[in-house]
């Protein structure tokens, strides 16, 4: 297999950022709804490079944060729009910059987006999702990189700021890196990725002990959960080569849920031999959370963009669908089938394994 090439930053891009950071003192920094360890590391990461500046940044989500990643340094710094709405609204109000981490729509910041897009300050995007919505007014977006935490590494390193970056920015940012790639199992043939991790570990934090705290750590009620889901909730779709596993309030509520518990789940199915794509939706309070995940040229992002309110990567990709549960697997039923000329032909086909994205 021939090496990735290079992810290229355009110098004009990064000398903007450098000025709009010179010239700014109080930060936002968010990112998208339901966070996952790429978007809570790149925004805790920047966090710690921005304050070893000098600067006032607050990292601002729309939501909370899964508690596996309540341990990394600064967690406990984050203002939660769901839980204090007047809190985020004024700082974001008052902020001097703006800068949005992995995510390309300021829909998927949900009721954040509309406060973002009134403020007058520069807003900044840096992210690793297709087609970006071009509302930033310096935009650094690379769908080849494998994290918005793997972009953000060579955008400090490349603007100078590499002497910022501490052990708390550089476990920050290794833990995005290393959760949206498995643990650099998928997604992560860049040789250049692992020049930064070695460059991030020479800071000094303790990678085995990081991947304990957030891969590698369960309660019981999770893994209960997820048996359970496998178990009763997994549905096999043999014509179309699709499993789906669903769960509702109920069965979420039963099992004693909590935000991340399920991270990953949608992964499992895909280890079926022939199986090319695999879908998990979990009911929220008033829309379904889509998750998918394909091998090789099945585009569940298009399957997401048109069915799902969503998009994401060709093998990994999310949505929400405001509607019942039954009404979600109906339209699920409903694409199927207009999907299978996607179909590999041959059950051998490479399979490449495959993105996470949440």
């Amino acid at each position: 297999m021939e090496p990735a090439p290079p992810i290229l930053l355009e110098p004009q891009k990064l000398e903007a950022l450098r000025k709009l950071i010179d010239g700014s003192r109080k930060i936002v920094i968010t990112c998208h709804l339901t966070p996952d360890g790429d978007a809570i590391g790149s925004s805790l990461g920047l966090w710690h490079v921005l304050k070893a500046l000098r600067k006032s940044p607050r990292v601002v989500t729309p939501d909370m944060p899964p508690k596996n990643l309540a341990d990394l340094p600064g967690a406990s710094e984050i203002l939660v729009f769901s839980r204090n709405e007047p809190m985020v609204k004024q700082t974001i109000e008052r902020a001097d910059l703006i800068i949005c981490l992995d995510f390309n729509s300021l829909k998927r910041i949900d009721r954040v987006g509309p406060i973002v897009e009134a403020s007058t300050a520069p807003k900044v995007l840096i992210d690793h999702h297709l087609d970006p919505e071009h509302f930033a007014d310096v935009e650094i977006s690379k769908p080849a990189s494998s994290s918005t935490c793997f972009l953000l590494y060579k955008v400090l390193r490349e603007m100078g700021y590499g002497n910022k970056v501490g052990k708390e920015a550089a476990e920050c940012i290794y833990a995005g890196m290393m959760t949206d790639t498995g643990n650099f199992t998928y997604n992560s043939n860049d040789p250049e990725l692992y020049v930064a991790i070695a460059w991030l570990l020479r800071r000094g934090f303790d990678k085995d002990k990081l991947y304990q705290r957030i891969c590698n750590t369960n309660s019981e009620s999770r893994l209960r959960l997820n048996g359970y889901a496998i178990n009763d909730k997994m549905r096999v779709f043999g014509d179309h080569k699709c499993a789906l596993i669903t769960l509702d309030r109920d069965e979420l509520n039963r099992y004693r849920y909590e935000r991340g518990d399920t991270e990953s789940l949608v992964n499992v199915p895909l280890s079926i031999p022939g199986m090319v794509y695999t879908m998990f939706l979990r009911e929220e309070a008033n829309y379904v959370k889509v998750s998918t995940r394909s091998r090789g040229e099945f585009p569940v992002n298009l399957m997401c963009e048109q069915y799902f309110n969503g998009g994401g990567h060709k093998n990994a990709a999310g949505g929400e669908f405001y509607g019942t549960m039954d009404q979600c697997i109906a339209r699920l039923e409903e694409a199927m089938p207009l999907f299978d000329q996607y179909l590999p032909h041959n059950d051998k086909d490479d399979h490449p394994q495959d993105e996470k994205v949440e």
